[in-house]
């Protein structure tokens, strides 16, 4: 028996896909906050609890972007034709977000608004195209002739648009319980007060979009309630209604860790279920992982760099972290 590659290569496109939705997806919500707090020494601790990290959590979308290249080319011709346009929306609100990051300390202070305004929007701009653009490829990409049929607007559709809305409303929570368990006294407690109803929206669009997409694609919805899918299958929404208990239960008993901890968990429950809904299909509605794969020779070529590049990605990424752990406060500053 060989070994599965477009196997191992769908576990790798899929494991750094989930960093950069972690990893960015807190960094993004800071943004998103932006305009929850007005105070210019709370923003300021607010962006340096990421100036350390918050470049170097994009290497997990250029892994993915470039895993798909290599190992599915059909899938990266296609997909990338048929969301052009929000992915190219996406990737401009995150040039405006970086070099807001940037330039917003070296700016005077008359001018710093400036700035502020341009990472909130890109902040935004960045999470919604990201949304809708996940919208998209759960509704499924047209192809003929291993070519993209559809037309430059197919993405766009009350679904993309409610998908993009709700992953602005994710990435928000993810930030809110970061900043949570990296500040401390007033601007934790705001934090702790948003959290609440933060993470309610969360569950209310999760469900959602748990109905609609399986009421809106009978496939998906034989997937996940025909016997015994079912039953296997259950588990995921009862521990996203638990998971849910704990955090608002660690939110109420102001907690440090703990919130940030479970939203983590939420959205890897999240991803979890539009795993489920999807697999084996890389290009929805019917186009696998293998039908879409490079050949043999050329997937096996890239995997040996790939293992040995991984863990060294992995290695900074946790040293990057451990040295920056703890709280941030008004004294420390961003150099």
């Amino acid at each position: 028996m060989g070994i599965d590659l477009p196997l191992i290569w769908a576990i790798i496109i899929i494991f750094g896909i989930m960093m950069y939705v972690v990893m960015d997806g807190f960094d993004l919500g800071i943004g998103i906050l932006f305009p929850f707090i007005k105070g210019e020494s709370d923003r300021d601790v607010m962006m340096n609890t990421v100036a350390p990290v918050w470049d170097g959590n994009e290497t997990w979308l250029v892994l993915g972007g470039a895993a798909l290249f290599g190992a599915f080319p059909l899938a990266y011709s296609v997909v990338l034709s048929a969301l052009y346009l929000p992915l190219m929306l996406m990737l401009m609100g995150l040039i405006f977000r970086g070099v807001a990051f940037e330039f917003r300390f070296k700016a005077r202070p008359e001018k710093r608004h400036i700035w502020d305004k341009s990472f909130i929007g890109g902040s935004l701009v960045a999470t919604f195209f990201q949304g809708v653009a996940l919208g998209a490829f759960i509704d499924g990409i047209p192809v003929v002739n291993r070519q993209y049929a559809g037309g430059g607007l197919d993405w766009l559709s009350p679904f993309t648009v409610f998908c993009g809305i709700a992953l602005i409303v994710a990435y928000a929570l993810l930030g809110c319980t970061w900043l949570i368990m990296k500040t401390e006294g007033q601007l934790q407690e705001r934090m702790h007060k948003l959290g609440r109803p933060l993470a309610l929206a969360v569950l209310v669009l999760m469900g959602i979009v748990s109905l609609w997409t399986p009421l809106a694609h009978s496939e998906i919805a034989a997937r996940w309630f025909t016997l015994p899918n079912l039953f296997w299958f259950l588990p995921v929404p009862i521990l996203v209604l638990v998971t849910m208990y704990g955090l608002i239960k660690a939110i109420a008993r102001k907690a440090h860790y703990t919130p940030f901890l479970l939203t983590l968990v939420l959205i890897f429950l999240g991803y979890s279920g539009l795993g489920i809904s999807l697999w084996p299909n890389i290009i929805p509605p019917s186009i696998s992982i293998w039908d879409a794969a490079a050949p043999p020779q050329s997937q096996g070529f890239m995997l040996v760099g790939t293992l040995f590049i991984i863990p060294f990605i992995l290695g900074y990424t946790f040293w990057s972290y451990y040295v920056f752990r703890g709280k941030v406060t008004h004294e420390d500053g961003y150099h």
